[in-house]
C-alpha cells in the first residue's frame, strides 16, 4: 500500500503521466466453500434430527465392578432356606392360594432362650474394608442394621444405622463415614452378583388394582413389575437399579435377561431376641439381646396423626407370615370410593399387599408392625398408626419375635 501511495507522485516528477484507477480488488469465488458450507449444515441437521437423550451413566468404578461381576458370579438372587416356611407369593403358574385368617401361629409359652452374645469386633477383621458408601449400606444390611433401601446415597436412614454400628463398635457415634468406621465396615463377599430373568418371574407378575375393590378381587396381590420385583428382593431402590443397568429396558425385559444387582444376604438367626424398642422422633426400631446388645436395627414408619402414636409398652400377640388385610371403610378418609363401600373388604396376602408380607400384631387393637408395598418410603410419618417396615427387614423381624416379646415405644 505504502508504494501505491508513491507511485504516481514519483512517476509525475519523472515527467511519466500515468493513470492508475484506484478501486477495490474484486474477490474471485470460491465453490469449494459454498460446498463446505452445505455439508456442515447436512451434518448438524442429521445429528439435530437422529439426537435422543441417554440415561446418566453408572459411575466408572461400579461399571467396572459390573464386568468382573458378571465374568465371576453367579446368576442367583438370594433364596429362602430349606427352613423357611413357604410362601403363597411366590407361587406364579399354580392356582391362587385362598386368602389366610388373620389368626396367629401356635402360641409360644414361656421366654425364648436368650441369643448367644454377637461376634465381637475382631471377627470384623475377616473380608476388606469398604470402599465407598454403597458398600457401606452393604455392609450394614448384611448385619442387620438395614439403612433402608440401598442406593449409595448418605441420608438420615443410613446415618442411623451407621450411630448404631458404631454405638456397638464403641466408636464415637457421629453417623458419618469416617475412617474407623470403614475400617470396621468390611466386606467378605462381593458387593455385586448377576440375576437371570426367568420365565417364572415373568409369569407371576400383576398389575395392582387401582381401588380397594379392585385389589379385593385379585387372586394375589403380586409384583406389579420386574424392576419392583428386583429391587425389594436385591433390597435396593429401583432407581438405583436403573443406574447400574443402564442397558436394560425395564419395560421389555425378556427371560434370560442378566441383571446386576446387590449382594444381599440377611444375618444368621442364632435365636429369639428380647425386646424391641421404637424411637418415634428418629422413626426406627431397633432389636436387643437378653445382655442388652443391639442385633437389628430398621427405619420405619410412624403415625401421620401424633394422637395415633402409642406410647410405652406394648407386647407382640400375634405373629403371622404372607397375610390378608381387612379393609374397614370407617378408618379411612371419607371420599367418593370409600362411601361408596358399605362392609369390609378383604385383600389377598402378596408383597403389594398393604402390610406386606408380614404381620406382626401388637396388643392394642388395629396396632402392629408389618411389611409396606413402598419400601423406598420407609421412615416417615404416613401409617393409620401402625409401624411400617421394608419387606424384607419385616421378615428378619419375624424371626426373631415371639409372643409374648415386650416392644417399648418411645417419643
Amino acid at each position: 500500500m505504502f508504494w501505491l501511495g508513491l507511485r504516481r507522485p514519483v512517476c509525475e516528477i519523472a515527467g511519466v503521466r500515468l493513470y492508475t484507477r484506484y478501486r477495490p480488488t474484486r474477490v474471485r469465488s470460491r465453490p469449494w466453500r459454498l460446498w463446505l458450507a452445505l455439508v456442515l449444515l447436512s451434518a448438524g441437521l442429521y445429528g439435530w434430527l437422529h439426537w435422543e437423550p441417554r440415561e446418566p451413566e453408572a459411575p466408572q468404578e461400579v461399571l467396572q465392578r459390573a464386568a468382573e461381576v458378571r465374568a465371576q458370579a453367579k446368576p442367583t438372587l438370594p433364596e429362602p432356606t430349606a427352613s423357611d416356611p413357604p410362601r403363597d407369593d411366590r407361587r406364579t403358574n399354580a392356582a391362587a392360594p385362598p386368602p389366610r385368617a388373620n389368626t396367629p401361629n401356635p402360641p409360644t409359652t414361656g421366654r425364648p432362650a436368650p441369643s448367644p452374645a454377637p461376634h465381637p469386633a475382631s471377627a470384623q477383621a475377616e473380608g476388606r474394608p469398604v470402599d465407598d458408601l454403597f458398600e457401606a449400606q452393604l455392609a450394614l444390611a448384611r448385619m442387620g442394621f438395614s439403612p433402608g433401601s440401598l442406593d449409595g446415597v448418605m441420608g438420615s436412614r443410613t446415618r442411623n444405622a451407621l450411630r448404631m454400628f458404631q454405638q456397638r463398635e464403641q466408636l464415637p457415634a457421629s453417623g458419618e463415614l469416617d475412617a474407623a468406621t470403614r475400617n470396621r465396615l468390611r466386606l467378605r463377599e462381593q458387593p455385586f452378583t448377576t440375576y437371570t430373568v426367568t420365565s417364572e418371574d415373568l409369569g407371576r407378575l400383576l398389575p395392582v388394582g387401582s381401588g380397594w375393590i379392585a385389589k379385593s378381587e385379585q387372586p394375589r396381590l403380586d409384583y406389579a413389575t420386574l424392576l419392583e420385583l428386583a429391587a425389594e428382593r436385591s433390597w435396593s431402590h429401583p432407581d438405583y437399579l436403573r443406574r447400574v443397568n443402564p442397558q436394560v429396558d425395564w419395560d421389555r425385559v425378556a427371560a434370560g435377561t442378566q441383571l446386576l444387582v446387590p449382594n444381599v444376604s440377611p444375618p444368621a438367626i442364632t435365636g429369639k431376641a428380647a425386646m424391641i424398642r421404637i424411637q418415634l422422633e428418629k422413626r426406627f426400631l431397633q432389636v436387643f439381646d437378653e445382655r442388652g446388645n443391639p442385633i437389628a436395627h430398621f427405619p420405619c414408619t410412624i403415625a401421620r396423626s401424633v394422637d395415633r402414636r402409642p406410647l410405652g409398652e406394648l407386647r407382640v400377640e400375634v405373629l403371622i407370615e404372607q397375610p390378608n388385610y381387612t379393609f374397614d371403610p370407617n378408618r379411612f378418609v371419607r371420599t367418593a370410593e370409600t362411601r361408596a363401600i358399605l362392609n369390609k373388604l378383604i385383600l389377598p396376602p402378596g408383597p403389594n399387599n398393604p402390610v406386606g408380607t408380614v404381620w406382626i400384631g401388637l396388643n392394642r387393637t388395629g396396632y402392629g408392625i408389618h411389611g409396606t408395598p413402598e419400601p423406598e418410603k420407609v421412615g416417615g410419618a404416613e401409617s393409620l398408626g401402625c409401624f411400617r417396615l421394608a419387606n424384607w427387614n419385616a421378615e428378619y423381624l419375624l424371626k426373631l419375635a415371639w409372643v409374648g416379646m415386650p416392644v417399648h415405644v418411645e417419643p
